[in-house]
C-alpha cells in the first residue's frame, strides 16, 4: 500500500457521498476531521467513521474539536455539554483541583469519542490568555498564566489518553496575545522574542512530548516578519529545535483567511515550511483535490513521525462514569456542565 497523502480532510455532511468515497479511495488522506454539520447522533456518527476508514481501507485517525465549551461540535442530547475551558478552571478551589477535574473531564470527553469511532481531539490548547485576548479564544483556554495553561493542559492530554485517544497540542508556538480572529484574518504579534520565550512559548515546550500539534495563523515579528507561523521556516524550526516539539505537525485549518493565496498555494507553502500534514476542513471537493496535489505524500523522515504519534493510540483505561461524574461534581462544587 502507497503512503498516505500529507492531508487530513472533511466531508460535507452526515453520510459519505460516493464522489467523496472515491475520492479519498484516490489520494489516501493520512485522517479526516469532523464538524457539526457531521454530526446528528450516536449511530449516525459511528456509521460515517466506519465508512471513513473502509474509504481508504486502514484505521485512519478521525478527529474532531472537542474542547467543550463554545467549541464543541458534539452536544445534547446526546453528548455531555461542557462549561467552557478557562470557567472549569476557575470554579476549582486550587491549581491541583483544576488540573484534577480537568483530568477527569477529558476522560469523559475521550469516552464519548471513542463511542462513535473518534481517536483524535484537537486539544488541549495551550495558549497563555490576556485580558485583552480576542474573544474566539479567550474562554478556551487554560488559565492567563503559564502554570495553570501548562497543568490544565497536561491533565487534559493525560484523560484524553486514557481514554485512548490522541491529543493535538494547540497553537504551536501560542495564540494568546492575537487580537483578531485568524479565521478572518492575520493576527501579528510584536512581542519581544524574550517575552515571547518566557510566556506563550512556555507552555509548548512543557508539553512538546505530546504525539500530534497544530500551528497557529500568527505572524511572530520578533522572529519573521514576512510570515505566518503555519508558513515560517524559521518558526518551524523554532518549534522543532527550540520548544523541542518532535510529534506530527499540522496546519491549522488551511481555508482560514489568515493566510493568502489559493489553498493549493498555501499548502505548499507550509509543507515547504516544515509542516508535516496540511489540515482542510470544509469539505470542498475541489480545494481538497487542490489541496492534495500541492501537499504530496508523507515521506519519510515524516511518514515514521506519523506512524510514532499513531502508536500512541490504546485501548481505554477502564472506567466508572457514575464515580469519575461524582468526583468532578465534588471538585467543581457542583457546576461542571453547561
Amino acid at each position: 500500500m502507497r503512503s498516505p497523502g500529507a492531508t487530513i480532510f472533511g466531508c460535507k455532511g452526515l453520510t459519505l457521498l460516493p464522489t467523496e468515497r472515491a475520492f479519498f479511495a484516490k489520494v489516501q488522506p493520512f485522517g479526516f476531521i469532523l464538524f457539526g454539520r457531521n454530526v446528528q447522533d450516536p449511530e449516525q456518527l459511528s456509521r460515517l467513521t466506519s465508512d471513513l476508514r473502509e474509504a481508504v481501507g486502514r484505521d485512519a485517525p478521525i478527529l474532531i474539536d472537542q474542547e467543550g465549551g463554545r467549541v464543541q461540535r458534539m452536544r445534547p442530547p446526546h453528548w455531555r455539554q461542557w462549561l467552557a475551558p478557562l470557567e472549569q478552571m476557575r470554579r476549582a478551589s486550587d491549581l491541583d483541583a483544576a488540573a484534577r477535574a480537568m483530568f477527569l473531564r477529558y476522560r469523559l470527553i475521550g469516552h464519548e469519542l471513542r463511542a462513535v469511532g473518534i481517536d483524535v481531539n484537537c486539544a488541549p490548547m495551550a495558549d497563555v490568555a490576556r485580558a485583552d485576548t480576542h474573544s474566539f479564544l479567550m474562554n478556551r483556554c487554560f488559565g492567563e498564566d503559564t502554570a495553570s495553561v501548562i497543568a490544565g493542559a497536561r491533565a487534559a492530554a493525560d484523560g484524553l489518553l486514557a481514554a485512548g485517544v490522541l491529543p493535538v497540542l494547540k497553537h504551536v508556538p501560542g495564540h494568546g496575545l492575537a487580537h483578531i480572529d485568524s479565521h478572518l484574518d492575520l493576527p501579528v504579534i510584536d512581542a519581544r522574542a524574550e517575552a515571547l520565550r518566557v510566556t506563550d512559548f512556555a507552555p509548548f515546550r512543557a508539553l512538546s512530548d505530546l504525539p500530534m500539534g497544530m500551528t497557529a495563523h500568527i505572524e511572530y515579528t520578533a522572529f519573521d516578519a514576512d510570515n505566518p507561523a503555519t508558513q515560517s521556516r524559521i518558526m518551524i524550526d523554532l518549534i522543532r529545535n527550540e520548544i523541542g516539539f518532535d510529534g506530527l505537525l499540522m496546519t491549522d485549518d488551511i481555508s482560514m483567511q489568515a493566510l493568502q493565496g489559493t489553498v493549493g498555494e498555501r499548502s505548499a507553502a507550509s509543507i515547504a515550511a516544515g509542516c508535516d500534514v496540511v489540515l482542510h476542513c470544509n469539505g470542498d471537493l475541489s480545494e481538497m483535490e487542490e489541496v492534495a496535489a500541492a501537499s504530496g505524500p508523507l515521506e519519510e523522515p515524516i511518514l515514521s513521525r506519523a506512524n510514532l504519534a499513531l502508536a500512541q493510540r490504546r485501548a481505554p483505561e477502564p472506567i466508572d462514569i457514575s464515580a469519575v461524574e461524582a468526583d468532578l461534581l465534588a471538585l467543581l462544587d457542583g457546576k461542571v456542565y453547561g
